[in-house]
């Protein structure tokens, strides 16, 4: 699998409601009561088909698993590595409230996919050739601490289901993932961001939070956090710029 860890989270709301009074008000607001259920169950049961009616939608952008949809330095990349890629850049499209089955969204769910792959393929081989690998010792502790993530292991079988993962392709996942996480941070070094770049940064979010009528934090109070999100963009600028040099070097081929 050419397909780096992403954070899976589902989550269950429940909505209790209770009445009491006299018996006509009790009548009155189990009248009440039953109308509002009638509602919430049609708006429920229109919102269940309309998620359905978007699935499948969706689900008509996936490809053959068994396809090669690319090959890159003679590495192919198949079907199945293709659909885990599009399900979870077609999630991040509506988390950002875009429509990923208009024409336009699918032609760039496509090519983010791709490039996605391409350029994940691409680290990948980088990391393998300078000899970076993963322990099993590595590989349990982090599996480890992913199911710690969640409230119990039901939750987290649930959610591997839900991502379309089982414990063998989650294993083979977190074994990519560490040599690629090692290879990013041994090769793509970045400077760290100055008291400029940081007096900037936080003008900027300051102005916005006033113009929205929000509190504005201290400089000293979020300086920690505004340096890490600066030296990881500057991270990767970086290693986009880093795929685009390897890839001038590489032979890709698609084939979608």
């Amino acid at each position: 699998m050419k397909k780096l860890l992403y954070p899976i989270i589902i989550g269950l709301l429940a909505v209790v409601l209770t009445a009491c009074g006299s018996n006509d008000e009790a009548d009155k607001k189990n009248d009440e009561k039953e109308t509002t259920e009638k509602e919430t169950a049609k708006a429920t049961e229109e919102q269940q088909k309309q998620m359905e009616e978007m699935q499948k939608k969706l689900d008509k952008q996936k490809v053959d698993e068994k396809k090669t949809v690319a090959i890159v330095n003679d590495e192919k990349i198949s079907g199945a590595e293709y659909n885990t890629v599009l399900s979870t850049t077609q999630m991040q499209m509506q988390q950002f409230g875009q429509d990923p089955t208009t024409k336009e969204g699918a032609k760039q769910i496509k090519e983010q996919t791709l490039n996605s792959l391409v350029g994940q393929t691409l680290l990948l081989q980088a990391a393998d050739k300078k000899g970076y690998t993963a322990s099993k010792a590595e590989i349990e502790k982090q599996l480890a601490e992913i199911e710690k993530q969640y409230e119990s292991e039901e939750k987290f079988k649930e959610a591997m289901k839900q991502a379309g993962l089982n414990t063998e392709t989650l294993n083979a996942q977190i074994a990519e993932n560490i040599p690629y996480t090692k290879y990013v941070e041994k090769e793509i070094k970045v400077e760290e961001a100055t008291d400029e770049e940081i007096q900037k940064y936080y003008d900027q979010v300051a102005e916005q939070a006033k113009t929205s009528g929000q509190k504005v934090q201290k400089l000293e109070e979020m300086k920690p956090q505004i340096k890490e999100q600066l030296e990881q963009q500057k991270k990767q600028e970086k290693l986009v710029k880093h795929v685009e040099e390897l890839q001038k070097n590489a032979k890709v081929d698609i084939k979608i």
